[in-house]
């Protein structure tokens, strides 16, 4: 099961959800990595979203750890899960690797998505896809992908993004944070059920 998380520098957002997401699900043997569309190279994260990192549990040689990558499409090709901070990543990603759509999703519409979404549907899609985690988490993707339309989008499209903190106030740390938290309770929910 490969998970990969995607921003603009890879110094705030994706390296904080890709942490985050590895500790969260390091028992189901999941592999995430983060990268950045405009990525800085080998740039540590920011103190700010290293702080965030390990007051959300993420140990603190972890965070230490992060350096920035810069996304190509070669990274695109192998993860089940690809999640963008922004719409605007999420186009990026469509423009490096077209046939990955139905996988890449913002963090928050996967989360809108999948909570509209019961346990038995998403258990469903991935046991059609057989015993293999990254096989499963790909057809549970797949299934929230098909919902796409059926379930309501947020009156404001903005609602599919988290906040760019990146040379921003603490508060607004803060409040990317809280954006994307409640995202990241969805996503191990569902790799959970694909496990």
């Amino acid at each position: 099961m490969e998970i990969m998380t995607v921003c603009t520098g890879n110094i705030c957002r994706s390296p904080l959800a890709e942490l985050i997401i590895a500790t969260r699900l390091a028992d189901v043997g999941a592999t995430v990595h983060s990268g950045g569309v405009r990525g800085l190279n080998s740039a540590p994260m920011t103190p700010e979203a290293a702080h965030l990192a390990i007051h959300y549990g993420v140990p603190q040689a972890a965070a230490d750890a992060h350096r920035s990558r810069y996304l190509t499409e070669a990274m695109l090709a192998s993860p089940d899960l690809i999640l963008t901070m922004t719409r605007d990543h999420r186009r990026d990603v469509a423009e490096l690797a077209p046939g990955r759509l139905r996988s890449t999703f913002t963090v928050r519409e996967f989360a809108r998505l999948a909570a509209n979404t019961p346990d038995d549907q998403i258990a469903a899609a991935a046991a059609a896809a057989g015993d293999d985690p990254g096989a499963r988490l790909r057809a549970a993707a797949a299934h929230l992908a098909s919902l796409r339309g059926l379930i309501l989008a947020p009156a404001d499209p903005a609602e599919d993004d988290v906040v760019d903190p990146y040379r921003q106030p603490w508060e607004v740390y803060i409040t990317s944070a809280e954006q994307l938290l409640p995202a990241l309770d969805q996503v191990e929910r569902v790799a959970r059920l694909a496990a």
